[in-house]
């Protein structure tokens, strides 16, 4: 089975994130997923901000048939 890690790892070795792509994160992120899934998915989301990484749907989002960006908020730190 992927795991998030493995999606973020080949997107942040091509400097790009697919529809597909983001379409398996979606769906990986609907299901149980360990620390180190949850730190590879913000290191991806932060190298997109940082324009490391170009996201698909981003590029495509002038069509309206594009998928949206993946999107994710930081829960508060534990104690």
């Amino acid at each position: 089975m992927t795991r998030i890690r493995d999606v973020v790892q080949e997107a942040l070795l091509t400097g790009y994130l697919t529809l597909e792509a983001e379409n398996q994160l979606r769906q990986l992120l609907t299901t149980r997923y360990d620390t180190e899934d949850l730190n590879a998915f913000m290191k991806l989301q932060e190298a997109a901000m940082g324009g490391e990484v170009r996201q698909q749907s981003r590029e495509d989002s002038k069509h309206e048939d594009a998928a949206p960006s993946v999107t994710v908020h930081k829960a508060p730190a534990q104690a």
